[in-house]
């Protein structure tokens, strides 16, 4: 198979296609062939050699795919009600750069009815790590007030959609004035450009003073001062990236006096049984939304994932300019 493999640590560059053996399902896992892998900042993370492989999975890069069944673990797929030929999107550990992909039969759920392979290359990573921060680790309840870091990223496209199409009111940052207005048409009630205004102070004014009731913060470092001082009383702080830096001072005052929950989680190294359990209520819960309309795609760019110049250097170096609103996908079809 043709694979996108990272040559040595650095630029995107880095990014090379190669040729690999065929891997193969073992037990409770099924084999793709890939039609889209879906592109993360955690993929630029590893490129750089600042996010390591968890044991046992591939090294090569990619979180999420979709694309056909061709084999695997026969009891294990008829107990999903999946079964050899079926389109379905996943889930990975590693190995989504590639155009043959093993995942586990529960970390797959099939392609949204009337969606592309590409559309639903887009979902797994976002999706599963939305819904356990912001609904199973945050708590988040109709009527309640989200407040999204980073609202144009893949991360924050999904948890606008989510948040509004589940009873939230959704304020949401970003650091254009084009992207706060691309923030609303997805469906914030509000947009902050970080850039020009104290987010904390506008949450405060546009919650009356009260706060948000969840914070979904990507950039920890300073942000995590300010976001203790706009949460609402029991609030909830879920921290799942640090690009802001791993040191973070606050008032641990405000955290005894008004029950604040600080917390946060990594998805990756969790297990498969942990990732199923998700895989389950994105099921029941969210995958009538995506068929409905009620939630969709929102794709940035699709590169050409095999050929010169590389796709995956393309696409690398586009998440690394932070001009994107949406997700980006590398198309495997007629590779």
């Amino acid at each position: 198979m043709k694979a996108i493999e990272i040559a040595s640590y650095g630029a995107p560059e880095v990014l090379r296609e190669v040729e690999r053996p065929d891997p193969a399902a073992g037990s409770g896992e099924l084999l793709i062939r890939v039609s889209a892998s879906g592109v993360n900042r955690p993929d630029v993370l590893q490129r750089k050699g600042h996010y390591p492989v968890p044991p046992g999975a591939s090294d090569l890069p990619g979180l999420e795919v979709a694309g056909e069944i061709v084999s695997g673990d026969e009891a294990a797929m008829r107990e999903a009600g999946l079964k050899v030929g079926d389109r379905v999107c996943a889930l990975v550990a590693g190995g989504g750069y590639a155009q043959l992909c093993v995942a586990p039969v529960a970390q797959c759920l099939p392609v949204p009815k009337g969606w592309s392979d590409i559309e639903a290359a887009s979902l797994p990573e976002t999706f599963f790590t939305v819904w356990s921060n912001v609904f199973d680790r945050g708590r988040l309840q109709k009527g309640e007030t989200l407040l999204i870091q980073g609202g144009t990223s893949g991360i924050g496209v999904t948890a606008i959609q989510l948040g509004k199409a589940l009873g939230a009111t959704v304020i949401a940052t970003a650091g254009s004035d084009e992207k706060c207005e691309a923030c609303k048409r997805l469906g914030a009630d509000h947009a902050i450009n970080y850039k020009t205004a104290d987010f904390a102070e506008e949450v405060k004014r546009l919650t009356s003073g009260k706060g948000a009731d969840v914070i979904l913060d990507m950039v920890a470092g300073e942000y995590v001062a300010r976001e203790v001082s706009c949460l609402a009383d029991d609030g909830r702080l879920v921290i799942i990236a640090i690009q802001g830096g791993v040191k973070s001072g606050f008032d641990a005052g405000q955290v005894l006096r008004r029950r604040l929950v600080i917390t946060g989680s990594t998805l990756r190294p969790r297990p498969v049984e942990f990732k199923g359990a998700i895989a389950k209520s994105l099921r029941e819960k969210v995958w009538p939304l995506l068929e409905s309309g009620a939630v969709r795609p929102v794709i940035h760019s699709t590169f050409a994932a095999a050929g010169e110049p590389s796709g995956a250097s393309q696409a690398h170096a586009l998440m690394e300019s932070n001009q994107h609103i949406g997700k980006i996908v590398l198309n495997w079809q007629g590779n």
